[in-house]
């Protein structure tokens, strides 16, 4: 019988009923991977929940690390590969397999961004066709057109990879961690690719944060990645953009506060994109303003 080369790695808070059912599905995949469930502090029965899965290994965290929680997965894990499962979310039967097959035969792919299915309805996530059609489009000594984003509930990333890119950022807890991991990735050299062939079936939790909690945290979290990879003038272009914004949307104010209150530490971590990095996430930027 052959050995899964890939650890799933798990993430989650106060989530037991559906953590429940997506571990149920991971444990019927063969071969087996191995999978790492990173408690973030919850309040209610979830790491119970997740104890009673032989094999499964629990981390309770006595903080909620909120995405940066990932990485304590990440270093746990024996194998070359990783794949992310959100806590409603889970591999189809053949992804790991197909995406070990793929990071095998393209060593300077540094992690595949999946095809995600949401519902009963294995309904496309929209992010599908904004990679499939991706601007940077698609090197034939590539296994799919590159991207600088992908939906973590759907990423398998190479381990050596993850660990040069210092993994997700504690700075930004939640909201748009991925593409400060993407953007991080490309600048170590590693290419990032979405792969259609290789699928993740998400079941979103109706037990989620407001929209409006949801949208401010990607907002700030956008802005601290510009002040902390972007060129001076983008900095300022968007955070004068942003402070306009407050006349008409006064719910920014807050925004703005936040982004203040974490400037210090983000401009401590500060470290420009490499030339070729920078022309692709510009690439990315008017490919979006122009839609």
């Amino acid at each position: 019988m052959s050995t899964s080369k890939t650890t799933v790695v798990i993430a989650t808070r106060n989530r037991a009923t559906e953590l429940a059912r997506t571990l149920t599905e991971l444990c019927t995949l063969r071969p087996r991977p191995a999978i790492v469930v990173l408690d973030n502090a919850s309040d209610d029965n979830t790491a119970d929940t997740a104890e009673t899965f032989p094999g499964v290994h629990v981390v309770r965290l006595a903080d909620n690390r909120g995405a940066a929680a990932r990485n304590l997965g990440v270093a746990i894990a024996r194998t070359p590969y990783v794949a992310f499962s959100d806590d409603d979310s889970w591999w189809a039967s053949d992804a790991l397999a197909e995406a070990e097959r793929i990071l095998d035969s393209y060593p300077q792919v540094g992690l595949i961004a999946g095809r995600t299915l949401v519902g009963s309805e294995h309904r496309d996530d929209p992010v599908n066709e904004l990679m499939a059609d991706s601007p940077l489009g698609h090197d034939p000594d590539l296994p799919g057109p590159s991207v600088l984003g992908f939906l973590a509930c759907a990423a398998i990333v190479r381990k050596e990879a993850y660990a040069q890119a210092a993994g997700f950022s504690p700075l930004l807890h939640f909201g748009a961690e991925e593409r400060l991991l993407s953007l991080d990735l490309a600048a170590r050299g590693w290419h990032l690719c979405y792969v259609p062939t290789v699928r993740a079936h998400h079941h979103p939790s109706t037990h989620r944060p407001p929209q409006a909690w949801r949208r401010r945290a990607e907002q700030r979290n956008n802005a601290l990645i510009t002040w902390m990879r972007r060129p001076l003038r983008h900095c300022a272009a968007e955070s004068l953009d942003l402070v306009r914004r407050i006349v008409r949307e006064p719910q920014t104010l807050l925004t703005v506060a936040e982004i203040v209150q974490r400037l210090p530490k983000a401009l401590a971590q500060r470290r420009r994109l490499p030339p070729e990095v920078e022309t692709r996430a510009r690439t990315l930027e008017l490919a979006h303003t122009r839609s």
